[in-house]
């Protein structure tokens, strides 16, 4: 009988024991360069100066190990203050402690424009290299230093630049020892595979929209048999985003949502960042306020069972809430929609 009950309480706390080593090694991806990345980040888009420099800040503080930025944000020189404030050989973190992520934004396309693009972003960040660069999306915008260079009828002005061309120029950031990895951002499974044809240097990861209502089963499929870590943005459905419609489905109002955080003593928030972490996407949620920063990476306590993954998996609807649109007569119109590299028009 006591032979009975020690293998059932070597049984349990063998079970706990692994949960818990599954639970704190499953705090980042391993990309195809055997770097490391977070799998919990700081997203920074629409954080606004004055904000956003305290926002990194209390993310370091609380944990974060790696935070997402971006030069169309128009915020890096603030970040680029707070790594200034809290990296350094004398400071409590290393500038190796942290994966920063930036991206080339969609003027700056051409070959000659790659390494300046990214000098400037170093410059404003106040680093001397960056862990991940990607390409931000896969069509061009006329070159030059307007970010939104437009037509007198207010329609963008497009380049056709290949963006095989574009990656070619990446990949020289890498020999160079300015960037350590490089990767997509916003691009479909057909122009991933387009890339791959040609590339030197792997893309090690894809930055997508991804939340519970857009789930990108088979995008993320398509990424893992190609060795790419998917990066999710608004992944909690972007709910401060400026153009925001009333009658569009909320992912934090949802009811099998709601109930997993009941039963976990969660928040909504909490659950859908764990829904991602376990199936391995590096999740980016961004905040500028202390308490939802700090209760953000407070992901790895607890673990959905299969059947609760699957039933989060299972509310996707394909629904985006990140694709640019213009007004024309008073109707929403996709602004990029007729370009040839134009994503969104396949299936995934």
């Amino acid at each position: 009988m006591l032979r009975f009950q020690f293998a059932h309480l070597f049984k349990f706390t063998c079970r706990i024991y692994c949960r818990n080593l599954q639970t704190n090694m499953n705090d980042f991806a391993v990309l195809n360069t055997g770097r490391k990345m977070p799998l919990v980040g700081l997203g920074t888009w629409k954080s606004e100066p004055g904000k956003v420099k305290q926002a990194v800040v209390w993310a370091l503080q609380a944990g974060y190990r790696h935070i997402d930025c971006a030069a169309i944000y128009g915020n890096e020189s603030e970040i680029g203050e707070a790594f200034q404030e809290m990296l350094g050989p004398d400071k409590a973190l290393k500038r190796e402690d942290v994966f920063v992520t930036s991206k080339l934004w969609n003027t700056k396309h051409h070959p000659e424009d790659v390494e300046p693009a990214l000098l400037n972003s170093l410059k404003e960040l106040k680093l001397e290299y960056l862990d991940l660069y990607l390409i931000h999306w896969p069509y061009a915008f006329q070159r030059g230093d307007t970010a939104f260079p437009r037509q007198e009828d207010g329609t963008l002005l497009y380049d056709d630049i290949d963006y095989k061309v574009t990656w070619a120029a990446m990949e020289k950031l890498v020999e160079k020892g300015l960037v350590r990895a490089i990767g997509l951002s916003n691009f479909n499974s057909r122009q991933i595979n387009d890339v791959l044809s040609m590339a030197n240097i792997k893309p090690t990861v894809l930055q997508v929209e991804g939340h519970p209502y857009l789930a990108q089963v088979e995008l993320l499929a398509h990424c893992r048999e190609r060795g790419l870590v998917m990066t999710a943005y608004s992944p909690l459905g972007s709910p401060d985003r400026a153009w925001k419609r009333p009658d569009e489905p909320v992912v934090l109002e949802e009811p099998v949502i709601a109930a997993l955080a009941k039963k976990y003593n969660k928040s909504l928030a909490q659950i859908i960042i764990r829904w991602q972490t376990q199936r391995g996407v590096v999740t980016i949620p961004k905040s500028v306020t202390e308490s939802r920063i700090k209760e953000n990476i407070q992901v790895f306590d607890f673990t959905l069972e299969p059947d609760e993954m699957d039933s989060v998996t299972a509310l996707n609807k394909g629904w985006r809430y990140i694709v640019p649109t213009i007004t024309v007569d008073g109707k929403p119109v996709l602004r990029d929609a007729g370009h040839p590299h134009y994503p969104f028009n396949d299936p995934y």
